[in-house]
């Protein structure tokens, strides 16, 4: 008998909605009638255990066939079928929830709520209605009835008994019928079998049951010829197009690095193995499978605005997104991989994820994973880890930044630094090791390269008194440092900085006696440089270097330099950072000595500008006018030689 109905009236306006609002590209139909098939097999393996033997085990399988005389795709499975009154109830769910309160709530609901009443309705079996212009399901229940749905997605659908049905065994058989190519839409590509196979790779390709369709082959003759040419025979083989048992979700005893490095330049296409991989099986009240990799160099566009962060992301080994993005923190952007989950709550496209406090725990999770990892492999193989952190150190360094701290006490301990009593780099924990009892801070220098750091003029003290000194020549690292309270204690303490207190008792009163004896020479230097410096004063941890350049605002030369490198300085030269500095004069120097008797005006502001100028390129940095250095300096030395 067969019954027509009509849709009620919004519901062609409601089905316009679902496949225009809802799925970003129409190929995305096939993974929902597949995964249509893989659920309804589930249902029936279900029953098959818990029937007592009523409904024997199958040897289950999801059937593609195309007609390309009739413009159809098929999609059958041998799993639990349908009675009427599932017909009605799921393929009828549009005629039935249809109402016009749903179609307005739709049209009136913001993007960000449109999400959650997506989640709350419908069936993907419609998105074929994106390819087709019609649709025929042929069905037969566990009691043997078979049943045939036909609808346009327009006006009506018609369900009516099948007894001729095809289908040998329970199961569905669902047909798209095609609409017609057009310039925008070729639509005869979906019964083409490179497109059928290249569509499940992408999105079924771990869908647990076999994926099968009747494959052109060539075919082999013995005895053949080899000399003689002739045109190639083909015949009919029926294939399987997918891998079913996913790599991640093999137990973790039976995958090797090979097989993880394998699949990790099949999928993220690089050609190289990866530096570090994670395989994890996360089960209790929340399960998923995380397979996670740290490429061996940074991809190539990883700075740049374009690169997008995310992991792959599958819901019961269905293929959803190729980067969901709030599964990884931005500092981890650099992490490839994948998630699969039988949680992860999904709207009807299957293609955006509802905000829940599940996606977070995961992100949660995946970024704790990541950093055990790290920790682990400083400890085991340092050698390896330093080759990470040339190319990811940085990253780390970011998390603690742009987390204003709150991430320190994480990612700490994964920091690296060169340093002056050493050629490798150490942590701060190898830092603690070799410090003096007494001392209580961390020194460290800022500079744009270890080599200048190591002739800085206030290095010589540190050398002679053998103290170690941390080596910050990244941007950020002193940013950075600023955002970390405290190593077990330790304060950070930068070796350019005023410090009254790094002097003796002894050298504090000579300092003083230094200061009312030259007075007239200081303070005719600090007139002087006006605006490049706060003060000029005596110090007596400069060594053999005649001067030097420290802070005392907490700003250093080094940060100084890189805030007035940004843009918003460079077209602001008034918003430009300004660091406090104080030039440091060594009153045992020969230099210092014998300028401090030139009174003259006019070559006091030469002897200041040359002084400040040695000052900035013992530090490391350029100076501003160079042919006025060489020429207060040419002039200098002229007078000292004629005398």
């Amino acid at each position: 008998m067969k019954e027509e109905k009509t849709f009620q009236a919004e519901s062609k306006q409601l089905l316009n909605l679902m496949i225009n609002s809802i799925y970003s590209n129409k190929e995305i139909f096939l993974r929902e009638l597949i995964s249509n098939a893989s659920d309804a097999i589930d249902k029936y393996r279900f029953l098959s255990v818990s029937s007592e033997g009523k409904y024997p085990a199958k040897n289950h399988e999801i059937r593609l066939s195309v007609n390309e005389q009739e413009r159809y795709l098929q999609v059958q499975d041998n799993g639990i079928g349908m009675s009427k009154e599932d017909l009605e109830k799921n393929l009828g769910t549009i005629a039935r929830s249809g109402t016009k309160e749903f179609v307005e709530k739709m049209k009136e609901s913001k993007d960000a709520n449109k999400e959650s009443l997506i989640g709350q309705f419908g069936v993907g079996f419609y998105s074929a209605f994106m390819v087709g212009k019609s649709i025929e399901v042929y069905t037969k229940d566990l009691e043997g009835k078979a049943y045939k749905f036909s609808s346009d997605g327009v006006e009506t659908y018609t369900i009516e008994d099948d007894e001729a049905s095809f289908l040998e065994d329970s199961g569905t058989a669902v047909r798209v019928y095609l609409k017609d190519d057009t310039d925008e839409e070729k639509y005869d590509d979906y019964l083409k079998e490179w497109n059928l196979k290249s569509l499940v790779k992408r999105y079924s390709d771990f869908i647990r049951y076999p994926i099968t369709m009747m494959v052109k082959k060539e075919k082999k003759v013995e005895g053949e010829n080899k000399d003689e040419k002739k045109e190639p025979e083909y015949e009919d083989v029926l294939e399987t197009l997918n891998s079913m048992t996913p790599i991640w979700k093999k137990a973790k005893k039976d995958v090797t690095e090979e097989e993880l490095s394998s699949f990790y330049k099949s999928r993220f296409s690089d050609y190289e193995d990866p530096l570090i991989s994670i395989n994890a099986k996360i089960e209790g009240t929340l399960e998923y499978d995380a397979l996670l990799y740290i490429p061996k160099h940074p991809p190539y566009n990883l700075y740049s605005q374009d690169y997008e962060k995310g992991l792959a992301l599958y819901a019961k080994g269905i293929f959803i997104e190729e980067k969901e993005k709030s599964l990884l923190p931005d500092y981890l952007k650099f992490v490839k991989g994948l998630i699969d989950s039988e949680d992860v709550p999904l709207n009807i496209s299957r293609e955006m994820l509802q905000k829940s406090p599940l996606l977070e725990k995961i992100s949660h999770n995946v970024e704790k994973k990541v950093i055990d990892r790290l920790k682990s492999l400083q400890k085991e193989d340092q050698e390896k880890y330093l080759e990470f952190y040339k190319n990811y150190g940085n990253f780390l360094k970011f998390g603690i930044y742009s987390t204003y701290g709150m991430k320190a006490k994480e990612l700490q301990d994964l920091l690296m630094f060169h340093h002056l009593n050493g050629d490798k780099m150490i942590s701060f924990a190898d830092y603690q090791k070799d410090m003096k009892k007494d001392q209580k801070v961390i020194y460290y220098a800022s500079g744009k390269t270890e080599e200048s750091l190591r002739h800085l003029p206030s290095i010589a003290r540190f050398k002679k008194n053998e103290e170690d000194v941390l080596f910050l020549v990244d941007d950020i690292d002193e940013f950075t440092l600023q955002m970390i309270p405290d190593i077990d204690g330790l304060t950070f303490k930068n070796i350019s900085s005023v410090d009254p207190e790094a002097y003796t008792d002894e050298e504090k009163k000579r300092l003083e006696d230094l200061k009312i004896e030259h007075k007239r020479f200081l303070d005719d230097l600090t007139s002087a440089l006006k605006g490049k410096v706060a003060s000029v004063d005596y110090s007596l941890s400069l060594e053999d270097a005649p001067v030097a350049i420290a802070t005392s605002n907490g700003l250093s030369l080094q940060m100084e330099n890189v805030l007035n490198e940004m843009p918003e300085a460079k077209v602001n030269p008034d918003s430009k950072a300004k660091a406090e500095k104080t030039l440091q004069l060594n009153p045992d120097h020969p230099l210092i000595q014998a300028m401090s008797p030139v009174t003259d005006e006019k070559e006091i502001a030469k002897v200041a500008s040359v002084l400040y100028d040695e000052a900035l390129l013992s530090e490391g940095f350029d100076i501003e006018d160079k042919a006025e250095f060489v020429a207060n300096l040419n002039e200098l030395l002229a007078k000292a030689f004629q005398k």
